[in-house]
């Protein structure tokens, strides 16, 4: 029996105060060309590194954020799929919920840094303008407007929400 080797990532559902999220515009290169998706800040969590300390990590560089409280745990995804993240079988991404003002985000990593982790820009998004995408590109998780919608009307989920792609 193999052991399935998963990416663990850690994102935050960032929303202002006008429940619009932060999204990251990431451009990955295929076989076939490149996807663009828009996903939430965060990336992975380093070996022996706390998940929290990660994410608080990977937001200052991404956007900006710095976060002084521990968020909490909203979703939790798995995805077991060997073409998803390179050198892995798949991905685990934790995904924490951050409420900021609204803000032009600018992280301590540079353009170039950016773009070496796919990263394209960043756009702030409103639920019916992710409901109602019809566009080339798409969201991660796939079906984003839903789990987002019940977060934004019914708050904090008691246990983090499962996720599929």
């Amino acid at each position: 029996m193999s052991l399935v080797h998963l990416r663990h990532s850690v994102r935050a559902v960032v929303l202002d105060e006008d429940d619009r999220v932060l999204l990251c515009r990431m451009v990955i290169p295929k076989p076939t060309g490149t996807i663009t998706v828009w996903a939430a800040p965060g990336g992975g969590v380093e070996r022996d590194e706390a998940v929290l300390v990660a994410l608080r990590r990977e937001l200052h560089e991404e956007t900006g954020i710095v976060i002084d409280t521990d968020p909490p745990h909203v979703w939790h995804q798995e995805v077991v799929d060997p073409g998803h993240a390179v050198g892995y079988d798949g991905v685990v991404n934790d995904y924490f919920l951050v409420r900021v003002a609204s803000f032009d985000p600018r992280g301590a990593m540079s353009d170039d840094e950016l773009a070496t982790e796919n990263i394209a820009g960043f756009r702030w998004w409103r639920l019916p303008d992710i409901a109602g995408y019809r566009g080339p590109d798409v969201f991660s998780p796939r079906g984003l407007a839903t789990p987002l919608a019940a977060l934004i009307a019914d708050g904090v989920p008691a246990r983090p929400v499962p996720l599929g792609l």
